[in-house]
Formats: structure tokens, sequence, C-alpha cells
């Protein structure tokens, strides 16, 4: 019956991928895996699921899909089912956290990275799927690494599944030997040429704080408006506060027919998709790197890159994270130069001079040896996929990471002095959220304040919902003195909820953005504050035991379950802003 329904492929002329059509569906026939690299802009994240179903998969089960990130999940799958023209949702469609838009008819399958592995708790064969296709994997993000580790092992029990890992600028070499020598596809990409220049920040006023890298790229873009009369500007951001400052700098120009665009992650689907509109007037897109290879924004012919990217990393020693702001390395800025060129003749302004390009390691380090691996040693002691020592990662882990994170699982009561899960530890691994978190959860339920830690537990596992925009800072700060209890910042959590569901009560969805706006929040965040704070609430009621209190917890229970969680980062405040 799906066989019946196999819609028959067609393939823009135009992509280079196009062009090794019968290449690729050969060695997807006749190998278990293949490696494809493509460079930007050679059509292989749209092009390549519908090649997997021209090959004969998505009839046995379904052809899943990975991307790193939402937005791209999202996106991509809109594409591939107006390119099919079936209808989105039913025979093409995409599952990110909170939302599954898919059907049993379903051919082509788009999720995040983290979706599939969460599913490999329900289905440990990931017996849904025929095919996986594991997209961006240059970008060697901590689930990508397990994801790729995990399929190494499903092979042997699936040796019938077909695996695709496909990329930019990736280590060819590299995945191919992780699958045995596995076939490598080079797709090329893009057709123009693009021309660089190098345009370092004088390290004196950058020193001074005369001149930052927003400053600069403004200039840049300013530059760039007013020596070319079309074609879009990309601008490269490490963070959403540079976002905003670099676009509050170029609004307060007032250019003529010219929009300008954010686009980040945590941005609402339809601002994200202003991004791909079609508009009379020249656009000047500010991004962060999800613009890198996961996006391909239309009409792009010029680029200026930063060359800088906010990083996430963990320190095992003293249970830190911190996200510095660090220089990309060589096959990023690559990437960012690749964004222009696909329509005309590109140019890509580099804000750093080339002996630094040349400095700059080849690729980036793999988070897996920067992350935080409690919650990746919880999930495999759950799965039971034996020592994380001997897991088949692509880059193992560092030993010192490696011990911090059973360590911290230890502290927690989640594993015992034999690396054996607990009952606690089975109920942290059922929980999506960091193992600190879950931890804080579980002790509620003993101190009876399940109700309000479970919220502030949310709000710890997004970012922070209160905005703070450069040019109002000061009205900011008094708007959110309202929420403060001069006790505990966790209380403010408390406060912000209460406040916002208050006004949800009597207002419509306009009117909620206008109260967010009004008080200085993110409509964004505070959506997917109480989107996880459900999804949690959600997987509490099906593991059981767990009661909500109907009456308001005490101070200090609400603590103490906060403090369960947070043992390695209590300190003795001495004075002022001294604690030891």
């Amino acid at each position: 019956k799906r066989r019946a329904h196999v819609p028959e492929p067609h393939y823009p002329p135009s992509l280079p991928i196009a062009d090794r059509r019968a290449e690729i569906l050969r060695a997807i026939r006749d190998n278990p895996v293949v490696i494809i690299a493509g460079e930007t802009g050679s059509g292989k994240t749209t092009q390549l699921p519908k090649m997997c179903l021209e090959a004969g998969c998505g009839v046995r089960g379904k052809i899943a899909v990975t991307q790193p990130r939402r937005v791209a999940a999202l996106s991509i799958a809109r594409r591939i089912a107006e390119e099919l023209e079936l209808e989105y949702g039913r025979h093409i469609g995409s599952k990110i956290r909170f939302r599954d838009q898919t059907s049993p008819e379903t051919f082509i399958k788009v999720m995040t990275d983290g979706m599939l592995l969460a599913e490999t708790q329900s289905d440990r064969d990931l017996s849904e799927y025929d095919a996986i296709v594991v997209d961006e994997a240059h970008e060697r993000s901590l689930n990508i690494d397990f994801l790729i580790g995990y399929l190494r092992l499903l092979r042997q029990r699936r040796p019938e599944l077909k695996i695709i890992i496909t990329s930019a600028t990736i280590d060819t070499e590299t995945f191919s030997n992780a699958f045995d020598g596995a076939p490598i596809i080079e797709v090329s990409g893009r057709v123009y040429p693009v021309e660089v220049h190098y345009k370092p920040l004088d390290e004196g006023q950058q020193d001074s704080g005369e001149c930052t890298y927003i400053d600069a790229a403004a200039d840049a873009v300013d530059e760039l408006l007013k020596a070319s009369r079309q074609g879009d500007i990309l601008v490269f951001m490490p963070s959403e506060r540079d976002i905003r400052e670099t676009r509050d700098k170029i609004e307060r120009r007032r250019y003529s027919q010219t929009e300008i665009l954010p686009l980040f992650g945590r941005l609402s689907a339809a601002d994200q998709q202003r991004v791909f509109a079609q508009q009379d007037q020249r656009r000047v897109v500010i991004a962060t790197n999800i613009a890198e290879t996961s996006l391909t924004i239309p009409n792009i012919r010029y680029v200026v890159d930063t060359g800088l990217a906010r990083v996430s990393r963990y320190n095992p020693r003293t249970h830190t994270q911190r996200l510095p702001i660090e220089a990309i390395a060589q096959s990023s800025a690559e990437q960012r130069k690749g964004r222009c060129g696909r329509v005309a003749d590109g140019t890509c302004i580099r804000l750093y001079d080339e002996k630094d390009f040349l400095s700059r390691p080849e690729f980036a380090q793999p988070e897996i040896q920067r992350a935080n691996l409690a919650e990746v040693i919880l999930r495999m002691i759950d799965l039971k996929l034996g020592d994380i020592e001997r897991f088949p990662f692509i880059d193992p882990p560092q030993k010192g990471a490696i011990a911090g994170g059973f360590q911290l699982l230890h502290a927690l009561g989640a594993i015992d002095e034999h690396r054996r899960l607990t009952e606690r530890g089975r109920d942290m691994a059922r929980l999506p959220i960091d193992p600190t978190v879950s931890r804080m959860i579980l002790q509620a339920r003993d101190e009876h304040a399940l109700s309000e830690v479970l919220i502030i537990a949310s709000a710890i596992s997004v970012q922070d919902p209160r905005d703070r925009p450069l040019e109002e800072q000061e009205a900011a700060d008094q708007m959110h003195r309202r929420f403060r209890d001069e006790r505990s910042d966790f209380i403010a959590y408390l406060n912000i909820w209460n406040a916002y569901h208050k006004q949800m009560e009597k207002a419509s969805q306009n009117q909620m953005r206008k109260f967010c706006k009004a008080h200085y929040l993110s409509y964004v965040r505070m959506r997917e504050w109480r989107d996880i704070h459900a999804q949690i609430h959600q997987t509490l009621r099906e593991i059981g035991r767990f009661s909500f209190n109907r009456e308001h917890a005490e101070y200090d229970a609400i603590h103490r379950a906060v403090l369960t969680g947070l043992l390695g980062n209590i300190a003795q405040k001495k004075e002022g802003n001294i604690y030891r």
C-alpha cells in the first residue's frame, strides 16, 4: 500500500547534486553506509531524502533525516513537501521537541538529532525507519557524535538499515573509516567565485572600546550598501544580543528600501520565515552560526564575517558551564564564505586578517570533548550501551571528563559505587532535562514542593525569559524589579510565571505579546518555558508516584529541593560580591 503512493521525485537541474543522481542512487542501493560530502549550495539537504525515496527506501519504514537545529528541520521538511507536491504533516513531516507533525503515511520525517536519540529510549532498534540520513555531521555536536556511535552499534543488529552521513566541509575520511571504509561521493557546490577581503579591527581602538566588531560589521554593511545596488547581505554575529545591537546600529542609519532582519534559533517560526520570503527591497540578515550550514538564505551576494561564535565549555573539575565567545575554525569560516556566490559573483568581508585565519585550527573541537558528559553517561547506562570508554565515538572524550561525569552522577544519587543505576537514576533518565535539574524534581516530590520546583526547573532549562534591550536597560531593570524577591532569585522565576499566567487567563495571544513586551519578557522564551514545563509534567504523570502539592510550598522546602541538584555550586557569601 505504501509503495503504491510513493511519489516520483524530480530534481532541480540547477543544483549540482542532480548531475550525480545515478551515482548516488547506485551507492545507496549497493551499500549499507554512504558518505556524501556536498559543498554549500550543492542541494544535498533537500535532494538526498528524495534520492533515498527513489532508491527504494521509505517503503518498509520511514526515512529519518536529522538536523542539528529545529529551525532547519521545519523549513527543510516544508521545502521537500513542496518539491514533491505532497501534503506536509501527512506524507512529509517533521518532529521537534513539543511538536510531532507526522502520520503513519509519512515517507520522510525530518527531525532534530536530539529527537531521534530520544526515540532510542522507547525503540532501541529504531525499527520505525529503513533509512537514516544524518545531515550537517561536520558540526560534531554531542548529539551527532553520540548518534553516529549508536548507529555503528545498531548496524550489527540491523544490517539492512541504510545510513547516509552527509555534510559540507566534513573530514570525510574520518567518517568513512568509522563505517569500515564506506564509499565517499563528493558533490561540488558554489557556482560563482567569491572574493575575500580581510579587514581586521584596529587593536588599539578595540582595546579602548572605540571600535568593536559590532561597529566594524555595521561599517562594512554601510560600505556594501553604498557601493552596490543589488544583492542581499548576510552578517554573522556570535550572540542574540550582538544581533540586536547590530540591527539597532544599522537601522539608525535609515537606509531607504532596505530591510534589516535578525535570524537565530529562538526566533518564532513566523519571524524566521521572513528571511525566506521574496522581497522587492534589499535585505541585511544578521544571524548566528545557524545560517552557516543549516539554512540557505536566498539571494545572498555579500557576507560579513566577524569570525566569532559562542561556544559551550564545561569544566568537569569545578562542574561549571561557560559560554565564551571564541574564534571559529577555518572550516566554519569557509562555510560562512560559501553562503554568498550562489546567485552571482560573491564578496566575503572577514573582520580579521589572513594570518589570523591561517593560524586557526582546520576543524572545530567536537562538542563531546568540551561538554558535561553526565547526561550522556546516564543515557548510555539506561540504554545498556556498555562502558563509555569503549563506546565507538569517532573522537573519544577525555578521561577527566568521563570521571567528572560519573562523579557528578554519583553525587546526585543516580548511580551506586559500582556505577549501576539506582531507582532514582532510572527516574532521572526518563526526564528530558539535565541530571542536575531532574534531581531537583525528585527531591521536590519528597519535600511536597513539586508544583513550585517544576516551574523553577523548567526555567533553568531554557534561556532566561527576561529581555534587557541595550537602549532600554534602565526601563527593563525597573520593570523586572516587580518580580524580584529579596531572598531568592529562584522565587523571582515563580513571580514571573504567576504574573504571566494570571494575565493569560483573560488575554488573547496578541494581548500576551503586548504584556511580554511591556514587561520586558521574551514571548518566544516564555512559550518555550511553558512547553518544557508541560512536557516534564506529562512525563511525571507517565512515571507515576508523583503528586503535585495544592498548598503553597514553604520557602525552605523549595530551596532544599533546588540545592540537591546544585551541590557543587554552593558558596558562602562573605561581603558585597565576594563568595567563598
